[in-house]
């Protein structure tokens, strides 16, 4: 029987190239990668990654402290650093918003007019840190003092973090969508790359896994490639390996592993719905993400309205998600997942989604072996 294990994996110092994508959310309470999650994976032999990008700075060193009392195994925290976005000048969403009112009055009244038409409740928002290039660097900074062993940019350009990561010994990586990212990523000095197809959950492109993973391989060897986007199964991971990546990077297959943190609700959505139902959309964040279908798309569609860049976008739906949430309306909520969740049939251990998912890419590329003598 194969072994599963790579270069990647003694980069890391994990058994097997699973990597389980840093995901998130604008709710502390719903990390959909919380330690739990990524300890699980990390104890299973894979390395975990707990998406921090949407957090407050006491939320990250909380996360932090909590998954090193869970798992003495490498694990990772995923941080968004947009390379483009709209030049906020102020300190706090509050501020945000007052600029959006003044600014932007079409786009305030599209959002209030979609609460009245759901029966939304008026809520009281709390004033929070807005995402700027300072709060970008504190929150690193919880990253670096915490000595975390692998960074990764879920987003954007990490080429400022290098440097700072390099003093400490800690790896570094970076998403890309197309190869002109991934050349960007190794001039910056990254250790790895995520090739990252539209298939995927969340923040995506528009070039398939297929296309993409090659491409990126060829461009930037001999760093190591993880791939992403449509990987559930050890099917999916052979086919990445036989592309030329080492590792993959698994994200809305750990969504409904019974460790995370989303409402049932949601993983529910993913569970029942079919590939074509998880759609693109930029009128969450003002980054082009992928998630299970629903109205708030359509209407946003229709409205001729374009979506704000980041990261006003998501400062102005969240009067709307917010009263969405507390009235427990998933239907209106937005649920980042990728195509593959037509494929998913129940939820599970993170450690039994690992455990099978190397056994069956062990099986797979036996099974082509024997095909081809």
């Amino acid at each position: 029987m194969t072994s599963l294990h790579t270069d990647f994996c003694d980069l890391m110092d994990i058994k097997y190239p699973i990597v389980q994508a840093g995901m998130s959310t604008g709710v502390d309470e719903w990390m959909p990668s919380p330690p739990r999650l990524a300890a699980a994976v990390s104890n299973a032999g894979g390395l975990g990654v707990m998406g921090c990008g949407s957090r407050k700075l006491e939320t990250i060193d909380w996360a932090i402290r909590e998954i090193k009392k869970l798992t003495t195994q490498p694990f990772g925290v995923d941080l968004l650093l947009p390379a483009t976005m709209a030049e906020v000048d102020v300190e706090t969403t509050g501020q945000v918003r007052d600029r959006l009112a003044r600014d932007y009055p079409s786009h305030v009244a599209f959002v209030e007019e979609l609460r009245k038409e759901h029966n939304l409740a008026v809520v009281e928002l709390t004033d929070a840190p807005a995402m700027t290039p300072d709060q970008l660097r504190k929150q690193f900074e919880v990253v670096l003092d915490h000595k975390v062993p692998v960074f990764v940019a879920g987003l954007g350009d990490p080429s400022w973090v290098v440097p700072l990561a390099r003093e400490q010994g800690m790896r570094v990586g970076g998403m890309v969508g197309a190869v002109r990212h991934a050349v960007r990523q190794k001039a910056a000095g990254v250790d790895f790359v995520g090739a990252q197809g539209t298939e995927a959950g969340g923040h995506t492109g528009n070039i398939a896994s297929f296309v993409l993973i090659p491409q990126v391989v060829d461009s930037i060897a001999p760093i190591p490639v993880m791939a992403a986007g449509g990987v559930s199964s050890g099917r999916h991971v052979a086919a990445a390996l036989a592309l030329g990546a080492q590792a993959a990077w698994v994200g809305t297959a750990f969504l409904v592993a019974e460790e995370n943190a989303i409402p049932r609700e949601q993983q529910e959505q993913i569970l029942a719905g079919r590939s074509e139902q998880f759609t693109l959309s930029t009128y969450g964040t003002g980054k082009q993400q992928r998630g299970h279908h629903n109205s708030v798309k359509d209407a946003w569609a229709q409205s001729g309205l374009p979506a704000l860049p980041m990261p006003l976008q998501g400062v102005l739906m969240e009067p709307f998600i917010t009263a969405a949430r507390q009235a427990e309306r998933w239907d209106l909520v937005g649920n980042p997942a990728g195509q593959v969740g037509g494929m998913l049939t129940e939820r599970r251990p993170a450690a039994d989604i690992l455990t099978d998912m190397v056994r069956e890419t062990e099986e797979t590329i036996e099974r082509q072996r024997s095909n081809l003598r």
